[in-house]
């Protein structure tokens, strides 16, 4: 039988026959039609329609406004001074030795466990919370995947969907709530860090999808926003690469050619959504909405033109050591609230569960099955120790909050809310009642720092939704689980 072999612009393909090649020539949709649509530019998910008709894999077709509480900040993410509001959501993995974690005293009287000895030279800078629960965090009619549950419930206040596929569902985050209210104040709506690798699907922990224990923010119940684990890919995007003097040249090429290439992929992928069928059509926007989202923080950072350019050098990449990973990922916090590029962010230590060993400090064996210490006092003793280490990250960078001068003249630390915490209590039981919570900062004066704040049990989401409430965030009569605003802090 002859064979032909068919090319189209740059592409060829295998040798066909003749009959195969009219087949192909006849599909409703060419490679040509493709090529010229969004692949060309970006990657789009499989459409059914886009294979060949005589394909064994062709694809077949397939859910009132709350005034902010007393105390709170007022203006739009400005404390009273009118200096920019932070909020930020650091997660550490696998709660915390209770014995270690919590304080002696109470009130402006206390004394910080031996976990929270680094926070002593920012302790008038920490509320130490008592009271906050996830009670969908806990097994319910879902069964084992405690892991998932506590970090999927950690900023959202739902119940995530038991699934290790595709129908991902949890909650839009508290953050993305906030960020799409302010967002057009700074270049960046939010700003999402990790010092783990990037995981949006797969099987992680019983049953229940990798994306529930990788990702803190969600702006959408089945979208969550992936963190950004490169330090250097971090600053490039705040900043633009180069070195100083530079950066604000190559930030605009950047933009001017992102525009050009969504400028493409928009038009093209009209012009190829309206000659799909319809189960089609629906993929392709679904996909496209991402898409558009991208086009608008392009749009969003066009409207700045003085890009800052910090004298820092541009981070080399992830370090090596951990400890060192930790910091400089920090410090691109630091550098975003400091010249104004985001009011709102998160940072991910490690995914929940994370098993990793931390040679840095002389433990050889993994965290999560350290949390398991069946109350063995060498095992207890080293997850004291790792939670120690992490709270040592964390103080450094609350001590550069402190020391960095905001436009008022008080620190950043002083015009920001930042929680420090995690999903699980005790990793050794599994619980999510009476959750480790540091509340970090003053919000510019709207919170009463130093102290040990002894709340009665709510679900977490109050203390949430209390904090949206002073970025002046409005709309949100309630959050994920929310009963009442958190009073008091």
């Amino acid at each position: 039988m002859k064979r032909v072999t068919i090319t189209d612009e740059n592409v060829t393909s295998p040798s066909v026959t003749a009959t195969e090649a009219a087949e192909l020539r006849a599909a409703n949709l060419s490679r040509r039609r493709f090529l010229r649509g969004v692949g060309a530019c970006m990657a789009i998910p499989a459409l059914g329609s886009l294979i060949p008709s005589t394909s064994a894999f062709a694809a077949a077709p397939e859910a009132g406004a709350a005034a902010a509480s007393a105390g709170t900040a007022g203006a739009l993410a400005a404390s009273a001074t009118g200096a920019p509001l932070r909020m930020a959501f650091v997660y550490f993995p696998n709660g915390a030795h209770q014995r270690n974690w919590w304080p002696s005293g109470e009130g402006k009287e206390f004394q910080l466990a031996k976990t929270m000895e680094p926070l002593a030279n920012v302790k008038h800078q920490v509320q130490v919370l008592t009271g906050m629960d996830h009670q969908h965090a806990y097994a319910g009619p879902d069964g084992a995947g405690d892991h998932a549950r506590a970090s999927g419930t950690f900023l959202t206040g739902v119940r995530v969907k038991k699934t290790a596929g595709a129908n991902i569902q949890a909650g839009v985050s508290i953050d993305q709530l906030v960020a799409k209210q302010i967002g057009h104040l700074t270049r960046f709506g939010s700003l999402e860090l990790t010092a783990d690798s990037v995981r949006k699907s797969g099987n992680c922990d019983s049953g229940y999808s990798c994306a529930y224990q990788y990702n803190l923010s969600w702006s959408s119940p089945n979208t969550p926003v992936a963190p950004e684990p490169n330090p250097r890919l971090v600053f490039e995007r705040l900043f633009g690469s180069g070195s100083h003097g530079q950066r604000q040249a190559n930030f605009k090429a950047r933009q001017a050619q992102q525009k050009s290439i969504m400028d493409f992929v928009m038009h093209d992928a009209g012009e190829l959504g309206r000659q799909l069928p319809s189960h089609d059509r629906h993929k392709l926007d679904e996909y496209l909405t991402s898409v558009r989202e991208i086009e608008k923080r392009i749009e969003q950072a066009e409207r700045f033109k003085d890009i800052p350019d910090p004298s820092a050098d541009t981070p080399a990449g992830i370090p090596p050591s951990f400890p060192e990973y930790i910091e400089l990922m920090f410090d691109m916090m630091v550098l975003a609230f400091q010249t104004d590029s985001t009011r709102v962010s998160t940072m991910l230590l490690a995914n929940e569960g994370s098993n990793r060993a931390f040679p840095e400090i002389g433990i050889a064996e993994g965290h999560h099955y350290l949390s398991h210490h069946r109350s063995k006092q060498d095992m207890m003793e080293k997850v004291a120790q790792i939670d120690a280490f992490y709270m040592q990250q964390f103080a450094k960078f609350l001590q550069k909050m402190e020391a960095t001068k905001d436009v008022d003249g008080k620190s950043l630390l002083h015009n920001s809310m930042i929680v420090y915490g995690s999903g699980n209590a005790d990793g050794n039981r599994h619980t999510h009642s009476n959750l480790p919570i540091i509340l970090a900062g003053s919000a510019g004066g709207a919170l009463e720092a130093g102290r040990y704040n002894k709340l009665k049990s709510q679900p977490m989401s109050n203390l949430l939704l209390s904090m949206a409430d002073r970025m002046g965030a409005t709309g949100l009569p309630k959050f994920g689980d929310s009963t009442a605003r958190a009073a008091g802090i």
